[in-house]
């Protein structure tokens, strides 16, 4: 099983490498553990000391179509020949072509307009600036344990860790926040005839609204179809048709932010399609151009259309190596990888949830594609999150060949290549399962 690791990690190259980094990049920078890249093929990498490890974080739900994809490679290859940047000032081809490509899969039945951006966060920005501008309207409605991005407008949005927030108040006023959802930790008393997702929308609407929160005048609701950072929460059923319904009867915009969810990792194009459900707008990152950077904003064309030229713009938003990589990239998505994904998430979690049979100290599976959560808990029945427990499993399957990343309280989140091959996720859930065995062998047994 530690084949693959032929130098104990971090090897004498990758040392050298976290010193030289140590002097002169930005300690904000979070580092679970000291990975050293030197290359990638598919769902697997290698670091510069010639270990061989199976990624199942893709660059944080980035690598979509896998690392080095030989037709991603020749896209970014021909295009580099012929021109690398025109600002958004100008017109060309590639950004109509993505913005159309964009429109034909869109969450809604009314066209969209298309902004395109370079980072979920601008993804963000731009979806509140527009929220704001096309409604008139000031305050927002966010979820805790979202994550949304780190500048100052997708910060305030941003719940899933304090030192997030910590010393950067205020950030920009007039979001609240409500809980998220979730079935295995519910806030709130569930209604006789619903699920958590009831309980949720009733607060909002029976107890802020009438309290704190006049509804007309919320621009917005901004939420994950799925939580990422704050844990891989799948919400119950009834949360998004009873959110929609809410936002329809009050006049709000509904933002679904697809970043991680998005572009075909649940197995559908968007995470929200899920529950049958239309936002008005969406905003989309990660994966869209398997690893270079581009974020998009789509909105109903009823609402996008409403800004006036110089409302919003950037200068690297629809550079055209970000187009071709993307147009590729929904195109083998398209063909291929999103059935694959439905296919090999169906697999991991089942695979997972047998695991749990076996494993006292995980809480909860859950997940939908290749977007799913492991939960670690103290106590089943306490639920107590087990976060020591969490780090240290994240460590030993770096130090036996696995990547993988944690979440929320207590959670390893699975979020690979959606190219990712059943053999090699059998291989990493081997390694994955060692890793639990030993770690609660030392944490349940001490």
């Amino acid at each position: 099983m530690n084949s693959q690791i032929i130098v104990t990690p971090p090897g004498p190259k990758a040392r050298a490498l976290l010193e030289r980094d140590a002097k002169v990049l930005s300690p904000s920078y979070a580092r679970d553990y000291p990975f050293v890249m030197d290359h990638g093929k598919g769902a697997q990498v290698w670091d510069v000391d010639g270990n061989r490890y199976i990624d199942f974080a893709a660059g944080i739900a980035v690598n979509s179509t896998g690392h080095a994809h030989p037709e991603i490679v020749q896209a970014i290859q021909s295009q580099v020949e012929k021109y690398i940047h025109i600002s958004s000032d100008y017109y060309h081809e590639l950004m109509v072509r993505v913005a159309e490509r964009i429109d034909e899969i869109a969450p809604m039945k009314e066209d969209v307009t298309v902004f395109l951006a370079n980072s979920g966060t601008e993804s963000v920005e731009a979806a509140i600036k527009l929220a704001r501008y096309a409604t008139g309207r000031r305050q927002f409605i966010g979820f805790l344990g979202a994550f949304h991005g780190r500048s100052m407008g997708s910060l305030s949005f941003t719940a899933s860790k304090a030192r997030q927030q910590e010393r950067f108040f205020p950030t920009m006023p007039g979001v609240w926040h409500v809980p998220y959802p979730d079935p295995y930790r519910p806030v709130f008393p569930i209604p006789s005839n619903g699920d958590e997702g009831d309980a949720v929308v009733n607060y909002i609407e029976d107890v802020l609204f009438p309290e704190a929160l006049p509804p007309d005048e919320v621009a917005a609701i901004l939420v994950e179809p799925i939580q990422g950072e704050g844990g891989y929460i799948v919400p119950p059923p009834n949360f998004f048709p009873r959110l929609r319904e809410l936002c329809t009867k009050y006049g709000i915009l509904l933002i679904a932010d697809e970043v991680q969810s998005g572009v075909g990792r649940t197995g559908k194009w968007w995470g929200i399609q899920n529950w049958n459900v239309e936002p008005d707008i969406v905003c989309i990152a990660k994966g869209i151009a398997s690893g270079v950077p581009m974020g998009a904003m789509a909105a109903r064309k009823s609402v996008g259309a409403q800004w006036k030229p110089g409302a919003h713009g950037n200068t690297y938003g629809g550079n055209p190596i970000a187009c071709v990589s993307a147009l590729k990239t929904l195109e083998l998505i398209e063909k291929e990888y999103m059935r694959n994904a439905a296919a090999m998430g169906a697999f991991m979690l089942d695979a997972v949830a047998e695991m749990q049979a076996r494993h006292p100290s995980i809480g909860q599976t859950r997940g939908i594609g290749l977007m799913i959560g492991v939960e670690f808990v103290k106590d089943r029945q306490t639920k107590e999150p087990a976060r020591e427990m969490r780090d240290r499993i994240v460590h030993r399957c770096f130090e036996r060949g696995l990547l993988t990343l944690g979440c929320g309280r207590s959670t390893i989140r699975f979020m690979p290549a959606l190219m990712i091959q059943k053999e090699l996720v059998d291989e990493g859930l081997q390694i994955f399962e060692s890793a639990v065995t030993e770690t609660e062998r030392q944490f349940l047994h001490s």
